[in-house]
């Protein structure tokens, strides 16, 4: 589902967009500024995980899996080759 706003913004904000969508970076005013919210959204998701992870320390349960796998990714990754 999609739901429709209307928005202001300066006109530097506009061509900004405009030029971005005229050199392939977006297909559309629409596109650009769904993937910029979304980078946004990822953005203050992270912000609030590490402020989380400052506050409480690392959870040390997963952290002989960690040491295992990081021992064994050579070794996996030489199998793609």
């Amino acid at each position: 589902m999609t739901v429709q706003i209307a928005v202001r913004i300066p006109d530097e904000l506009a061509e900004f967009i405009d030029a971005e969508v005229h050199k392939g970076g977006a297909r559309n005013r629409t596109d650009f500024v769904t993937s910029a919210i979304e980078r946004d959204m990822r953005r203050r998701l992270a912000m609030r995980d590490a402020q989380i992870l400052r506050e409480q320390g690392a959870e040390d349960d997963l952290d002989s899996l960690v040491a295992w796998s990081a021992g064994r990714s050579s070794s996996v990754f030489s199998d793609l080759d």
